[in-house]
């Protein structure tokens, strides 16, 4: 996957195909626009249904599905006789249900909406995820206290006692809806019962509400090209799906009648779209185009959305179905949907929601390019497979620098993280807490996001053994989660009984405590 042209590559390809003898036959088969030829139409599918057959398929206005709305490639697909009929619906539970009632052959959905809709179908493809393009923005400029998590709570508790309360806008049934719920099940310091939740059809609603002095909106979640609006002015951008990466998946979701009927169509609509996704591989300009014009965008904010959103290739969306990482993001989103209420119980078995078996040919395809690639430009064959996305960047940063570094917010810890008496010695529901945080710091980015693991203790005994024993814990736990594979910069500091609790006796063992804060680093 790539945002970044590659202008050079029409020698290298012809040159790489001639050296493999076959190669050009098919890159001109199977990706003309890799040898620079921009008659799609002469494109075929390997495996081409008989006659004519038309596919309905449902979805939105979203741009990460602007190529099932795409003229050039409806008439690829028409050129192998199947015919695309691409509807928007924007009410995710008909949109579900248009799948068992025969209405749709296919859907394009995100993971958590298929998970909560539970439509008469399976996962077949996969689309994009999203990398920074859905945001959750504070009203700073109205706010100015309001940096970050930390800061709402006193702002809550003064709306209320003025009779008032703080809002919350997102457009419903999308993934900033999700995201509302990701802070709400993984941050102490947010609750979304606390605001007034103002769902709007579109971000475009709830950024122009934020800026409304009038409207007392705290919160809005946003996605491209209001995110880098909201930058620009001033807002601040607290939680990004660049920050938890893997969260916000959209899918492609065919049938059960379908799959039952012609699975060969399947396959081969599945060829066709991810023959156009290796092509904007080798040239993002051309996706980007067609996201401006899809969206009636400009160049630079069709830009700004496509950097925010990572394609699958054919090659990527097979390993994600068979190395277990798609039944792990299903597991984890879950989690969160039955944690928020959304959801009531836990899939029985992932594994049954979705197949590969229609990807093959596809990913054949791109695993033929990346072979007849490797050679002259590796970089391209990574990127086709999907492989540079597993190599992590992670920034050198000194512990002051992580101290320093802007808030996001403590994480909501399930149980409490244990010691012995008056020692640094976790204790065996110490540690089991600790399991579970480590599963929850790896949802988040080790790119963009450091931990701060800050100990507290009562006021009673030596203020200075005090000191000691909170710094000696909180470096137990560093010790601990590092030894369980985090990857992220982590510091440890003691706060001895600096810092308690408000409203609470500061002798009163709650002062005791771990928190396990998330800043920006990046």
């Amino acid at each position: 996957m790539t945002k970044t042209n590659y202008p050079a590559l029409v020698g290298t390809f012809v040159i790489t195909a001639g050296l493999l003898g076959g190669g050009a036959w098919y890159l001109s088969k199977a990706a003309p626009n890799l040898l620079g030829n921009s008659n799609t139409t002469n494109s075929q599918s390997a495996i081409a249904p008989q006659g004519e057959t038309q596919l309905t398929l449902l979805g939105d206005t979203f741009s990460g599905y602007s190529t099932f709305r795409n003229a050039a490639f409806q008439t690829v697909l028409a050129d192998t006789g199947l015919t695309l009929a691409y509807g928007d619906e924007f009410d995710q539970a008909a949109r579900a249900a248009a799948l068992g009632s025969g209405e749709a052959d296919l859907i394009v959905t995100t993971l958590d909406q298929y998970l909560q809709q539970q439509p008469e179908g399976t996962i077949v493809g996969m689309i994009d995820r999203t990398i920074g393009a859905d945001a959750v923005v504070l009203n700073t400029p109205q706010y100015s206290s309001l940096t970050s998590l930390l800061d709402l709570a006193p702002l809550v508790q003064q709306a209320q006692s003025q009779g008032q309360s703080l809002k919350i806008a997102f457009a419903g049934d999308t993934p900033s809806e999700y995201l509302a719920l990701v802070l709400d099940t993984k941050f102490d310091a947010f609750n979304l019962a606390d605001f007034e939740v103002v769902r709007v059809a579109d971000a475009s609603e709830a950024w122009a509400l934020m800026q409304d002095p009038n409207e007392n909106v705290a919160i809005a979640v946003l996605w491209e090209p209001f995110v880098a609006q909201a930058r620009q002015q001033g807002y601040t951008v607290v939680l990004s799906s660049n920050d938890a990466p893997n969260s916000i998946v959209d899918v492609i979701v065919a049938s059960d009648r379908l799959i039952q009927s012609r699975p060969e169509l399947i396959s081969a609509f599945l060829e066709n779209y991810y023959r156009r996704i290796d092509s904007n591989v080798r040239d993002a300009s051309q996706l980007q185009t067609q996201i401006a014009e899809d969206g009636s965008l400009s160049p630079s904010d069709a830009g700004a959305v496509l950097q925010g959103i990572d394609f699958f290739t054919a090659a990527e969306a097979q390993t994600w179905m068979t190395d277990g990482t798609l039944q792990r993001r299903i597991e984890a989103i879950a989690a969160v949907l039955v944690l928020s209420g959304r959801l009531n119980d836990l899939p029985s078995n992932p594994a049954d929601l979705f197949t590969a078996a229609y990807l093959s040919d596809a990913a054949q395809n791109t695993q033929t390019l990346i072979e007849l690639v490797r050679a002259d430009n590796p970089e391209l064959a990574e990127r086709l497979a999907g492989s540079t996305e597993q190599t992590l960047s992670i920034p050198q940063v000194t512990a002051e620098e992580v101290q320093a570094a802007p808030d996001i917010g403590n994480l909501d810890v399930q149980g409490k993280v244990e010691f012995g008496t008056g020692s640094a010695q976790l204790t065996a529901a110490g540690q089991q807490t600790l399991q579970g945080l480590v599963q929850e710091i790896q949802e988040f980015n080790p790119e963009t996001v450091a931990v701060r693991v800050i100990g507290h203790t009562s006021r009673t005994g030596d203020p200075g053994l005090n000191q000691q024993l909170s710094q000696a814990r909180a470096q137990v736990v560093v010790d601990y989660l590092r030894s369980q594979g985090i990857q992220h910069n982590i510091v440890a500091e003691g706060k001895g009984f600096y810092l308690p609790l408000s409203g609470v006796d500061p002798t009163d063992s709650a002062q005791q405590r771990t928190e396990i804060r998330l800043v920006r680093v990046n």
